[in-house]
């Protein structure tokens, strides 16, 4: 443990500094630039240090009031994130026993992993529009004065978000319950348990971190997702729609200080998971050192 280390330790040290300033280096410079005063400018030097971009972003007073496509992406990445989790822990429940068919619905279900996002997003769109077309011609009077179209935020927009989270959450899953030892569940069986009161107080609890950062997944991606969104989004434009319209317009550092909120959101999440698993772990180590003592 006293050996001196080598000088390629250091080579490799300076190429992986190297690596992490590239990766983080745009998001750094972002975050710094939008702390500018008011006649701050889009490059370095600073000028001036205030919060003055990002009170002139949330009060409106900028060229776009951001405010509801903030909302948007956060209700829209919370409702993908429940669904991410319950879809994905239903399937890792139902894949653990062989069924006829499985294999093809495994690969259909990940299959838009590796579809391009525009091409999803160019489906979606066009498929929604048919049902539109359909829904027209077939559909009660009511229905078709008062209907528009069926391409929203929770219809298309929530669709093409799940064909991106879904396949993460399924390999999540599949991964946790290919190592899962079914003996604590026999063991719960053996004492009588239904099978509710086993998936509730024996695995459940077992697996949470691992459900956590499911939800995890579907939030930050849901959050972040644009490609998938252009098409299928309907007239509502989403957060990071909104960042990237403003891209070829917005002259000033307040683009910057919306890059840095919604970055902010995204880092908030994932401190509010890692928190919830450290909090699981702890819960779990308390009782396995309570029931050791018993």
């Amino acid at each position: 443990m006293g050996e001196d280390r080598t000088a390629a330790f250091y080579w490799l040290a300076a190429a992986f500094a190297a690596y992490v300033l590239f990766l983080y280096g745009p998001v750094i410079v972002i975050f710094i630039l939008s702390f500018q005063g008011p006649n701050g400018g889009l490059t370095f030097p600073l000028n001036g240090l205030s919060l003055h971009w990002f009170e002139r972003l949330w009060t409106g007073g900028g060229i776009v009031d951001i405010h509801d496509a903030f909302l948007r992406s956060l209700e829209l990445g919370i409702v993908v994130m429940i669904l991410t989790v319950l879809l994905s822990l239903s399937a890792g429940l139902a894949f653990r026993k062989r069924f006829r068919g499985s294999n093809l619905l495994f690969f259909v279900a990940i299959a838009s992993l590796i579809v391009p996002s525009i091409v999803t997003s160019l489906g979606l769109a066009l498929e929604f529009r048919l049902l539109d077309d359909f829904l027209k011609h077939h559909a009660p009077a009511w229905i078709v004065g008062n209907l528009r179209t069926t391409m929203g935020t929770f219809t298309s927009g929530l669709g093409a978000h799940l064909t991106w989270t879904l396949p993460f959450g399924l390999l999540v899953m599949f991964a946790i319950f290919n190592r899962f030892d079914s003996r604590y569940e026999e063991a719960a069986r053996d004492l009588g348990a239904s099978p509710w009161q086993t998936l509730r107080h024996v695995v459940l609890p077992i697996i949470m971190p691992s459900v956590i950062g499911v939800g995890l997944f579907g939030f930050t991606l849901s959050w972040d997702e644009i490609a998938r969104s252009s098409q299928a989004m309907g007239e509502h434009n989403t957060l990071p729609m909104t960042l990237q319209a403003l891209t070829t317009t917005v002259t000033t550092p307040e683009i910057y200080a919306l890059g840095t909120a919604t970055t902010g959101v995204s880092f908030a999440v994932i401190a509010l998971a890692l928190i919830a698993i450290t909090l699981v772990r702890a819960r779990q180590a308390r009782h396995g050192s309570d029931a050791g003592q018993a």
